[in-house]
């Protein structure tokens, strides 16, 4: 390949350089020819002639073998309106340049676009990676360097109501797949000069931009530090998905609970960057990455801070018990319709006997062909198109239940269990951690099912010594409860007022730790009683 060849040619010290440390990927990095025909041809052998990428040349009196500016863009990745502007103006520049000097153009160029911000590159790999991520470059002849111009546009999805996170009462924006534009919503909520937003590329091929965002002073700077070094140790090929990143810089990739949190919210977002965390925007998904996270920070909700304290309280508490629930309904029914059956009144115990008589499966197998019907009718429902897939989930658990009650296969409160087990599964906020949840549930059918309630107790005693072993970028897990913290737990489980919270978490904020003054209540007027004696006095006095 021609790019190849002059590659080694222009840089004879590449092949012992790139000996030496393997950072480099092999060789120097190529600069920009001072020959525009040279470029040119670099250009079109490294893309490979592809029909998308466009190269629209300008020769001085119409000579279409000697040009003098080149201009290049990707078709699809950026503004029309502003390309045919840029166009016109690059055609005026060589109009001008009567005796072909390559200098000279590119400065008069540059003084002619003053409302964009044209960025001076001088090697041939940026160039590239410029054109291929929507910019628009102008090659110059005589020119060792290009000039590259972020007129991004093309087909965008529009700012929209969160899917996945919805509220009744708070701001009903979310993230989009546009980087910038998720950066434009997080300094929108967040009006201050100490926002830091760090943008930097990961992946060979897909080259894709990935901002840090924090707030410097509140949030920690050995966090800080952690968070780049994470990202820097990172060496693939790809990142399609903020997911990608999670996976790579997690600090217990083997535990099923997330000590990563994602959000599409911006409010979310802004707020965590207000307590001293971090967020990791990727470009190409609405979803942000929050970091360090806490166990009962996924028990949340933006909505939480939208209304009353007491009201967001009693969410919260009903929220971990619907965890509880979820996690332990099943297991407990096993357990106890299977072995410690004298725990129930005699009348319940009664009414299941009668139920259960003519089932033929045990309750551990019944239970698994339950909920794994469920899982099954509930994945097919989120596969399904739009339009039908909740009327498929829907009926289809009316009738496989009932039919499979009609049938004699399962017990009637089978069904209730699996059934309420599984709404309560879909109250916690977060879906990653509600997917833990039911991985765990069918450990702990399993325990039921083999050593009762004592089972249930072996397996919940690991788990919770495995919550409160965890670490999320040094902060504790399972905080402020393990280890306790009393100034922390104003806004863990429950939400104390806003003018109750004066400080920011201890082990997440940095030196800035105070959130806001103390309150004061404010004074009471004192109520004048008038002198009837005094008023009297007064009337005498203006007669006299």
């Amino acid at each position: 390949m021609l790019y190849d060849w002059l590659k080694k040619s222009l840089t004879p010290r590449a092949r012992t350089f790139a000996g030496s440390s393997s950072s480099m990927k092999g060789s120097l990095p190529l600069p920009v020819h001072a020959n525009l025909t040279v470029t040119l041809e670099l250009f079109r052998s490294k893309l490979g002639n592809s029909p998308d990428v466009i190269i629209r040349s300008f020769g001085s009196a119409g000579e279409a073998s000697a040009p003098l500016i080149a201009v290049c863009y990707v078709e699809g990745l950026i503004d029309n309106l502003l390309l045919a502007e840029l166009l016109e103006t690059a055609a005026k520049a060589v109009e001008k340049d009567t005796e072909g000097n390559g200098p000279e153009t590119a400065e008069r160029l540059a003084r002619d676009i003053p409302s964009l911000a044209l960025r001076k590159t001088e090697v041939l790999d940026q160039v590239f990676a410029s054109v291929l991520s929507g910019d628009v470059v102008f090659l110059m002849d005589q020119t060792p360097y290009a000039l590259s111009a972020s007129i991004g546009g093309g087909l965008r999805r529009s700012v929209e109501e969160p899917t996945s996170q919805t509220v009744i009462r708070g701001p009903k924006e979310g993230f989009t797949e546009d980087l910038s534009t998720n950066m434009a919503l997080v300094r929108r909520k967040l009006k201050t000069p100490a926002l830091r937003m760090e943008v930097r590329q990961i992946g060979t091929y897909t080259q894709t931009r990935v901002a840090v965002a924090y707030i410097e002073g509140i949030a920690k700077d050995s966090l800080i530090d952690e968070v780049r070094t994470r990202l820097d140790s990172i060496q693939t090929d790809s990142i399609l998905e903020s997911n990608y990143i999670e996976e790579m810089i997690q600090d217990a990739p083997l535990t099923p609970f997330p000590t990563i949190m994602n959000t599409e919210r911006p409010d979310a977002v802004a707020a965590s960057l207000l307590d001293g965390q971090i967020a990791i925007i990727v470009d190409g998904t609405p979803f942000a990455l929050i970091m360090p996270v806490t166990f009962f920070k996924f028990f949340q909700s933006s909505e939480d801070y939208y209304q009353r304290y007491d009201l967001a309280t009693f969410l919260r508490v009903l929220r971990m018990a619907a965890c509880l629930v979820a996690l332990l309904l099943p297991s407990l029914y096993i357990a106890i319709t299977t072995f410690q059956q004298e725990m129930l009144p005699m009348t319940m115990l009664i009414t299941l006997a009668a139920q259960r008589e003519g089932t033929p499966l045990p309750a551990l197998i019944e239970a698994f062909v339950m909920e794994m019907t469920f899982e099954v009718i509930r994945e097919a429902g989120v596969r399904m198109p739009r339009v039908i897939g909740p009327a498929i989930s829907i009926v289809g658990a009316l009738v496989i239940g009932q039919a499979a009650v009609q049938a004699g296969l399962v017990s009637g409160t089978m069904v209730i269990v699996v059934s309420f087990t599984a709404i309560a599964n879909f109250v916690i906020p977060s879906i990653d951690m509600a997917a833990a949840i039911r991985l765990i549930r069918f450990t702990l059918m399993i325990l039921a099912g083999t050593f009762g309630l004592f089972g249930i107790l072996a397996g919940i005693i690991p788990i919770l010594n495995h919550l409160v072993s965890l670490r999320s970028f040094g902060v504790d897990y399972f905080l402020p409860y393990a280890p306790f913290n009393r100034t922390n737990s104003k806004d863990w489980l429950v939400r104390m007022p806003w003018w109750a919270m004066k400080s920011r978490p201890d082990q997440i904020a940095g030196k800035n730790k105070t959130r806001q003054a103390p309150y004061q209540y404010p004074p009471v007027e004192e109520q004048v009683v008038p002198d009837p004696k005094a008023k009297d006095q007064q009337q005498d006095k203006q007669r006299g």
